[in-house]
């Protein structure tokens, strides 16, 4: 998905960027009101990409945000995934494209027999925000309503970043970048670096950022690579939580080779899986992994939907790649890297509290007296993951398309607040608002969506 050729593997992502202030946003709670109150106040330009928009509350409160900005004039931008958004109703988008909203999905397939979806790989994963090019929002969360501690005992536990500062000028072209075909822009300038159209945002903190993404062309492993660095570079602590691991050969090298030498390498996986394969596949590397040294604890609260990791005092890294076969080799992915030590510090009490209160640690004397075919399997699954790579390349290879919504029927029929087509009329879900002194979330009556 990216104008540089395949072999110019030189020119990696964005550059290291000093001055920014980045401001960590822990679930639905945090995220939801920050990024709603930065589209209110946005003058100019809303770029958005998210991979799951559900029209429930939360997907009803950001359609409204959107349509007021656009009423007044900001040039929006919403990109979603053709698979992780596949109900939402002509409805929901046609209000928004009416007023003005530029509306795309990624890889949109038609269902096979109205029901089996074909557009399994090469997904857009990524989470992000950018408003009037000086402030962006980089993460993990979605816009469902599953982000929120009252959706029950399936809310996800979640992580993503505000950011202000000079590293939001890589962001934002990036984002225009990527929605470049769709808008018909001109895609030269996306082999050479150009002046944005806006002069870059000033120094607002004292963090270093660096921004990084996964594509299927020239920027395949960036992410890991950013891993394997941290690793190899690791003296005394790193903590790595992620929702589904499955990582490849040289990324559980680097984890096992860094415990070996003494440092604390602890692993924070799920416990109260939303996909039980997912976890099951993980399991399978408790016991290459703890032989090693590695400390594994799994979150039993809910079900656990980071991408984030920590190493030593000023390294730290938060995104939409989790470390499994589908996000190091096949999806688009963006994380941001960040060498900051009061950042990290405080990722490093959030993680750590976690730990305390909601994680159970795998007894590694457990995990190793398996039976003979549990250390037949993990021996099987970890030459999966180590071989997984090159084998992608055998899956479907089309190239996805970001495709207007006026090109694209969305789903018929009417949405309950669960997301799912009924075929049968429903009320809406009453959309989550906040109250903008306050940074409340809470139902509110009165929001309505025209």
């Amino acid at each position: 998905m990216s104008g540089l050729p395949r072999g110019k593997r030189a020119e990696r992502n964005s550059r290291w960027k000093a001055g920014n202030r980045i401001r960590l946003l822990e679930n639905g709670e945090e995220f939801f009101p920050a990024v709603f109150s930065a589209i209110e106040s946005a003058q100019h330009e809303v770029l958005l990409e998210t991979f799951i928009l559900f029209q429930d509350k939360v997907g009803l409160a950001l359609h409204a945000i959107l349509l007021e900005a656009a009423r007044r004039g900001v040039q929006i931008d919403v990109t979603v995934d053709g698979y992780g958004s596949p109900d939402l109703t002509a409805d929901f988008v046609g209000s928004l494209t009416d007023a003005g909203v530029r509306f795309h999905v990624f890889d949109p397939r038609q269902r096979l027999f109205g029901r089996l979806r074909t557009n399994l790989f090469r997904r857009m994963h990524r989470k992000i925000v950018v408003v009037d090019g000086v402030r962006a929002f980089v993460g993990g969360i979605n816009y469902s309503a599953d982000h929120l501690a009252d959706y029950g005992p399936e809310a996800k536990q979640d992580y993503a970043v505000e950011i202000e500062g000079p590293v939001v000028q890589e962001i934002h072209r990036f984002a225009r970048e990527a929605v470049a075909p769709a808008v018909g822009a001109r895609r030269w300038f996306r082999r050479r670096p150009s002046a944005p159209s806006t002069p870059g945002p000033e120094a607002a903190g004292d963090a270093q950022a660096l921004f990084v993404f996964r594509d299927n062309d020239a920027h395949r492993d960036d992410i890991e690579r950013h891993y394997r660095i941290a690793l190899r570079a690791a003296r005394r602590q790193v903590i790595v939580a992620n929702a589904y691991f499955l990582p490849g050969y040289l990324l559980l090298k680097e984890m096992r080779r860094a415990a070996k030498r003494g440092v604390q390498v602890c692993l924070v996986l799920q416990g109260q899986p939303d996909m039980p394969w997912v976890s099951f596949a993980s399991r399978m590397l408790y016991d290459h992994l703890m032989r090693a040294g590695v400390r594994i604890y799994e979150y039993c609260e809910r079900p656990l939907h980071g991408k984030v990791a920590l190493a030593d005092d000023e390294w730290a890294t938060v995104g939409s790649s989790n470390l499994d076969p589908l996000s190091l080799s096949l999806n688009l992915e963006a994380n941001l890297i960040i060498r900051d030590r009061a950042f990290t510090q405080e990722l490093r009490e959030r993680l750590e509290r976690l730990i305390r209160d909601n994680c159970n640690e795998i007894d590694p004397q457990r995990a190793m007296d398996g039976s003979w075919w549990r250390l037949a399997a993990s021996y099987l699954m970890y030459h999966v993951a180590r071989r997984f790579p090159s084998w992608a390349g055998l899956l479907p290879a089309h190239t996805p398309q970001l495709v207007p919504a006026s090109a694209y029927t969305m789903a018929p029929g009417a949405l309950t607040d669960t997301g799912r087509d009924t075929g049968a009329e429903a009320a809406p879900p009453e959309p989550w608002r906040w109250r903008g002194a306050d940074r409340v979330g809470e139902p509110h009556a009165d929001c309505s969506v025209s």
